[in-house]
């Protein structure tokens, strides 16, 4: 029989964040600033690639100062709907391909190396590969969600984990997160952007790529992350903070798994 926890199981993914002096990638929000009233009626894609965005006809510009200028046509489209879609006044909530746009222009281009780095840390404490003792009905339905990815990952990547119960860490093989940078390295800052995203909110790099890769789907993907999690409201139920905290995580998510699917 499990115990109440004191909160949701945001903390099980948080338990598998690499620790303290491990290599940190500089994900962050560039467009956290107060709203600015809209000052242009249109919002265009010029010729590329890379693909402008064009607001009135003048480029737009990221935080940084570099042209907003996207890899695909299709990207450079949805984040062109981002800025039409404003109302009286632009809200970076509303953007989240626009907001990942300028981090991966702005920072994750010039830390190609260190926001890699992060994710292969993630790995070496990946959230599947942490298995629970008990009860029976969470162990056997994590096993049936995350044993086809690690076959997978030993399959497709050639990455080999070691599996263990409990929080207490598992070592795992430097070829086994080796072969996770590797399978990282085609990816450039756009596609960085949305594996470091997806990591952090699932505690599984295994999970990012494998949706990366097309073995998963985006639903699929979240309910994998989220076993401990939706077993724990099963039994316990799930108060509005934790509802409304796991809808804003699924947001970025979803945002994260479409950037992936438009910057191919």
């Amino acid at each position: 029989m499990i115990s109440k926890p004191d909160n949701d199981n945001e903390r099980s993914r948080a338990e598998h964040a690499p620790a303290s002096g491990a290599p940190r990638g500089p994900i962050t929000d560039s467009m956290a600033k107060p709203l600015i009233r809209r000052f242009y009626k249109s919002a265009s894609v010029g010729q590329g690639p890379p693909h402008p965005i064009l607001l009135d006809g003048r480029a737009v510009k990221t935080p940084a100062k570099r042209a907003l200028a996207l890899p695909t046509r299709a990207l450079a489209e949805a984040v062109a709907a981002e800025w039409a879609a404003q109302g009286e006044t632009i809200d970076p909530s509303t953007m989240p391909l626009t907001r990942s746009a300028n981090t991966a222009i702005d920072s994750v281009a010039e830390n190609l190396a260190a926001v890699a780095a992060d994710i292969v840390a993630y790995a070496g404490s990946d959230l599947l590969c942490y298995r629970a003792e008990g009860p029976v009905e969470l162990v056997a339905r994590q096993a049936k969600l995350w044993n086809p990815v690690i076959a997978w990952a030993r399959d497709d990547l050639g990455a080999r984990f070691r599996l263990g119960e409990g929080v207490k860490h598992v070592a795992q093989p430097a070829e086994a997160t080796a072969a996770v940078a590797a399978a990282l390295e085609p990816y450039g800052a756009f596609g960085l952007t949305a594996l470091h995203i997806i990591t952090t909110l699932t505690g599984s790099a295994l999970l990012a790529l494998a949706l990366a890769r097309g073995r998963l789907t985006g639903e699929e993907a979240w309910d994998a992350a989220h076993v401990d999690e939706d077993f724990q409201i099963s039994q316990w139920g799930e108060d509005f903070e934790a509802a409304a905290r796991r809808k804003a995580r699924r947001a970025e998510f979803d945002a994260a798994s479409r950037l992936l699917t438009l910057v191919k």
